[in-house]
């Protein structure tokens, strides 16, 4: 079954009369820093470094409002092979006759319905299925895989298209999922290489691509250089760490360091521009108290700052983990997909009140290693497979299934493997490459370097 694009009924946006305060500094801050030496510094530098630069002053903004035409990415990595077999649920005719069969104890009984779609989310995902058939800002991308090229069972059976190497291994799916570059073995990443296109536009504005969940192969470049963000954490035990880290610490709340083979006199000029210009002012909405609510809540942290920061592109890496379910999955899994919903939802809440006014300016997506086996296996739980359905959120989403949803066969044309290893039927190149069309990036096959071997006309999805 195909989806142009089935789209919700659009309705009002929430209103200011809607907005949930909160006191200042009541993010948790739960990411340790204790990798900072690893992150390419040497301590005597550090310690010298940190005497130069005690006097610094706050440095001033180089804006006085937004850019207008600013834009933000914010992945966030589902680490471990996310089900979305359970995220996203046929519920009616053959398909969802298909679902019940095979799931077996697995399968979710009371999805929250998608519109008029026939499909439905986990019922743990209450926040997204509201923004999806309210606000008409969710897109659900269908079956979306590391290809190298377009892949029929039969191809792949008989081994007459290339395919990426080793499918079902964690480590080396979340890198090509980082890299979008299976078999080229690049040392970049897909967001680092657009970050290359959109340096700073001064040499003290904020990076182009910054993490908020350590160092990530999605934001390594030729020639940008990420940064990495994380909550303030318990201090390290020796002396060394706790002055490092005396260093970066911000009033905000928010660390930053730079990555691996960066400066630290970068670093330092970098922290005392965000000390000065990310406001310690409340949120406008509560952030759930979760790991991925906090990241997200230091992402609109700096959005809220980007005039001050000077930034005009930005792509942020946040995390949730636990999604390796071999065991257990239905209590895990709800959870963890509450936790995602929720976040990403209060997030985009956050970017649309207008004391950060962002929301049409930042597209939220997820990314996965792969998805689960669509036959559970005998410990009530699934296991590795390949193509996945993704989350896109923002102002500018239009919200609706795109793409090919597998056929729910065993053995069936979708399945490479005979448990419902579906494989994709769009490419991480296709998806990416619709996401980086709308930052700005004029020829996107640049970036992504498979994306030549898809029909033209397919190349951009749509949904943004």
């Amino acid at each position: 079954m195909r989806f142009s694009s089935w789209r919700p009924r659009h309705s009002t946006k929430l209103s200011a009369d809607s907005r949930i305060f909160i006191q200042p500094k009541m993010l948790n801050n739960t990411l340790s820093r204790r990798n900072l030496l690893r992150n390419g510094f040497r301590l005597g530098t550090a310690l010298g470094a940190a005497a130069s630069f005690g006097h610094l002053g706050k440095i001033s903004a180089w804006a006085q409002s937004p850019a207008s035409d600013y834009k933000a990415l914010v992945c966030v990595f589902l680490f471990g092979g996310n089900d979305s077999n359970n995220m996203v649920i046929p519920m009616t005719g053959q398909a969802a006759a298909q679902y019940n069969a095979v799931r077996g104890n697995l399968a979710i009984k009371s999805p929250l319905a998608m519109g008029h779609s026939g499909y439905g989310f986990h019922p743990s995902m209450t926040s997204l299925a509201g923004l999806f058939n309210n606000q008409s800002n969710v897109a659900v991308a269908c079956n979306v895989g590391t290809l190298v090229a377009p892949t029929t069972r039969a191809q792949f059976q008989a081994g007459t298209v290339r395919t990426p190497v080793n499918l079902y291994s964690h480590s080396d799916q979340q890198q090509e999922w980082q890299s979008a570059a299976p078999l080229q073995n690049l040392t970049t990443g897909w967001g680092g290489r657009i970050a290359d296109l959109y340096p700073p536009t001064c040499n003290q504005c904020a990076p182009t691509s910054i993490s908020v969940s350590g160092n990530t192969a999605l934001l390594i470049g030729k020639s940008s250089q990420p940064a990495s963000l994380g909550e303030d954490g318990s201090l390290a035990a020796t002396a060394r760490d706790a002055a490092l880290q005396q260093i970066f610490k911000l009033d905000s709340g928010v660390t930053l360091v730079q990555a691996a083979g960066g400066f630290l006199k970068s670093g330092i000029e970098m922290g005392n521009l965000l000390h000065a210009t990310v406001s310690t002012t409340a949120l406008p909405v509560t952030f759930p108290q979760t790991a991925l609510g906090q990241q997200l809540a230091q992402v609109a942290q700096i959005i809220r700052a980007r005039a001050a920061l000077g930034a005009k592109r930005q792509i942020f890496f946040t995390s949730l983990g636990g999604f390796d379910t071999h065991t257990s999955q239905i209590d895990s899994q709800a959870l963890l997909l509450q936790e995602l919903s929720d976040a990403i939802s209060v997030f985009y809440t956050a970017l649309s009140d207008s004391s950060i006014a962002a929301a049409d300016n930042v597209t939220t997506f997820t990314e996965s290693e792969f998805s689960r086996t669509f036959q559970p296996n005998t410990n009530g739980g699934t296991d590795h497979a390949w193509g996945s359905h993704h989350l896109v959120v923002g102002g500018a989403v239009k919200g609706g299934l795109y793409g090919q949803f597998p056929a729910l066969v065993l053995g069936g044309d979708s399945d490479a493997a005979g448990r419902g290893n579906w494989i994709p039927t769009t490419s991480l190149d296709q998806y990416g490459a619709t996401m980086a069309s709308w930052f700005g990036v004029a020829n996107p096959q640049s970036i992504f370097p498979n994306l030549v071997n898809f029909d033209p006309s397919k190349q951009n999805l749509g949904f943004v």
